[in-house]
This record gives structure tokens, sequence and C-alpha cells, in this order.
């Protein structure tokens, strides 16, 4: 197989993992060790499928933003683009076969099981004999769903409730739907949606959006100015957004470089 589309900034490592190369049923994982921005896609690939997942970080797409329970899906032949920033390791999967519940998918988010998970990291080291990440190659691709259930399903130890609400506000942190009104969407109390996020999470509701809001700006910052991003991750103001930053890792935004 060949591999191309990485541009923008460098990482400190690639490494490659190549498994049965040159068929059908090959898959090709190549591990980048980042250390700031760097950027993927935006050149077409039209050879393979691609899968990004990053087990330690965010990744901002045009969309929006996948985290460690998901990965960015790009069918061949489709322009994209992915954004890795900070310290954080990407992993980018090139396929030539479509996974069986990606068919109708372009590009965006899916749901990366964790048996996926456990077996994509395995695959990014030297000694896999080929049987053994041939049969993970098989349970990766099974291990992939783009609707709401099929992240439930991988992701929930509770009634659902919790995770489907990450799964929307990690895609979009302005989200400015309120606990009631989820409650509501799901036909169920705001006491009980409190309780699956301490079940799932091990934090409130609005710690957790708070935290989720702050990692996705912190991705957003390598590319924007503060007060841009400010309303991207939903703050009324640029001065509440610094402050609620400031508070969580010790210092301000203006810490983080953007080519603005």
């Amino acid at each position: 197989m060949q591999s191309g589309g990485h541009i923008g900034s460098d990482p400190v490592v690639c490494e490659e993992y190549g498994y049965g190369l040159g068929t059908h049923d090959g898959i090709l994982v190549l591990v980048y060790r980042c250390d700031g921005r760097v950027d993927f896609g935006e050149s077409r690939e039209d050879f393979l499928h691609q899968l990004y997942w990053t087990p330690d970080g965010v990744l901002a797409t045009v969309g929006g933003f996948v985290t460690g329970r998901e990965g960015f899906w790009a069918r061949r032949a489709v322009t994209h683009e992915v954004t890795a920033a900070g310290a954080q390791t990407v992993y980018r999967v090139c396929l030539r076969e479509m996974p069986p519940a990606l068919r109708d998918v372009r590009t965006g988010g899916v749901s990366v099981s964790p048996e996926a998970i456990r077996l994509l990291e395995s695959l990014g080291r030297d000694g896999v004999p080929l049987g053994e990440a041939l049969v993970a190659r098989e349970r990766i691709m099974a291990g992939l769903a783009v609707s709401t259930s099929g992240f439930v399903g991988h992701h929930a130890a509770g009634s659902g409730f919790a995770m489907t609400i990450a799964r929307t506000l990690t895609r979009d942190p302005a989200d400015r739907t309120q606990l009631d009104e989820w409650a509501g969407r799901l036909h169920t109390s705001v006491k009980t949606v409190q309780r699956d996020f301490e079940r799932e999470f091990g934090m409130s509701y609005s710690r957790w959006r708070t935290v989720t809001r702050l990692r996705a700006a912190k991705a957003l910052l390598q590319l924007h100015p503060v007060g841009q991003v400010a309303h991207q991750v939903g703050y009324d103001s640029p001065s509440a957004f610094v402050a609620a930053f400031a508070k969580e890792f010790g210092y301000t935004p203006g810490r983080i470089r953007s080519p603005h």
C-alpha cells in the first residue's frame, strides 16, 4: 500500500506497521508522535480509506472534534482535514476494504469500540504475526459504527443517557442545550442524567462539560485567536473563557501559539 496526504508541521516521529500490504485485506498503521500542531489531509487520497484516532487528546476537523471514543473516517478520494495539537499520539489506519457500517459515510466522526481500540494499539508495534494482525483488522473494522446507538452500545456502562449527550457535546462543545432540555429529549429526569454522568465519567454534567470545552479549546488555539475560540467552545465572552482556562490549566490561553 501507499500512503499520502500529510502536510503542514511535521510530527516528531512517524512509525509504520504494515500487514498484508498489496492485498485487498491488508492494513497499514501509521503512528505519529506529535509535539505541537500537525495537519493531516487536505490533499486527496485516491487509493485508501483512512481512519484517524488519538488516545490522548482531541482531533479537530472541519465539522467539529473527535476524542478517544471516536475516530475520524475519510473514504478514499474524499478531501478532508484533520489537525492534532499539542503533545499527543495519532494513529492513522489505511485500508483498501470498506468497513461494513461505514458504506454510506464519506467523512466524519465514527465510534471505535473498546476492543477495536485495544487491537488498533496492538498493531502499532513490531513483532505482530501476520495472521494475528489480519484477524485484528477484521475485528477493528467490525468495531466501527456511525450511529448514536452504535456509540452508546460501544461505550455506555449505564443507561446510555450520559454517553448520548457526550457524543453531541464532544463534537460541538458550543451546544447550549441545558440539562433539563436533555432530560426532556431523553424522556427521563435530570437526577437520572446526573447520576449517569457520575457513573460514566466520575463527575457531574457541568464539570464534564467544562472539561470537554477546554480540551477542545486547546486544539483550536493552535488554529485561531483566543476570542474566536471562546465562542467556538460555548463561552459568552473571551474574559469568561480566559478565566476558566487559567483555572483549569494554570496558565492563560495566550500561551498557546496560533497563526494569528
